[in-house]
């Protein structure tokens, strides 16, 4: 092993692992939209809608990430709508992760007790503040350990986006296999940016999580 070589790359790899932080954001932040509101179809009274959700969350659930991807880039295209590649990127990210971060926040939900809500009722609180005071909030601390989850398992399978031509760490550590003919440096630099990357964010969720528990009083 040459470390040399992974040291001479590291410029490459930091703007590499910036790119992937920030389409992975994108990805996360997007996605945290469109499953806010896929669950409160999944969750409204409405049959229509309840169905609408549900098949929402069994395609794109079903279909791997990748097919996705080259969908949105490639099949579009042929039909004259050409989306730029990192459009692709985050939209395939964020349409995916918004089927996963949906079932996070459905089951965040249905694990506040009802009796909340109907007390709240029986002290003459609306519908908008029962969501917006009692259930959301509630909610929203009990999925922050498997949204901060979600979010580490979409920054690994955001290295899929190099298929669409996107500059992250899995591509250029490919490219800096093909020029230096050291691929298992190349990887492990790779390697070793995905778990600095990994490991910073685990640890914010950690924090994030501790301060959400002390603000509750649990």
């Amino acid at each position: 092993m040459k470390p040399e070589v992974i040291l001479h790359s590291f410029g490459y790899l930091t703007q590499a692992a910036a790119t992937t932080v920030a389409v992975s954001f994108a990805g996360i932040l997007f996605g945290f939209m469109i499953g806010a509101a896929v669950c409160a179809a999944r969750v409204s009274r409405r049959v229509w809608l309840k169905r609408v959700g549900a098949a929402y969350v069994s395609v794109f659930r079903g279909v791997p990430l990748l097919v996705q991807l080259l969908f949105i880039y490639y099949f579009l295209a042929k039909y004259g709508l050409d989306v730029p590649a990192i459009v692709a990127a985050v939209g395939g990210l964020a349409l995916s992760s918004a089927a996963f971060q949906a079932e996070i926040l459905r089951g965040a939900l249905n694990a506040v007790p009802r009796g909340q809500g109907e007390a709240a009722t029986a002290l003459g609180f609306g519908p908008l503040d029962i969501w917006r005071r009692i259930l959301l909030p509630q909610a929203l601390r009990i999925s922050v350990p498997p949204l901060i989850n979600e979010f580490i398992l979409l920054l690994k399978a955001s290295s899929l986006v190099s298929v669409v031509g996107i500059a992250e760490l899995t591509r250029v550590s490919m490219n800096i296999a093909s020029q230096t003919y050291r691929p298992f440096e190349a990887y492990v630099g790779g390697g070793l940016f995905y778990l600095a990357i990994n490991l910073c964010f685990a640890a914010l969720g950690g924090l994030a999580e501790r301060r959400l528990a002390a603000g509750s009083g649990q």
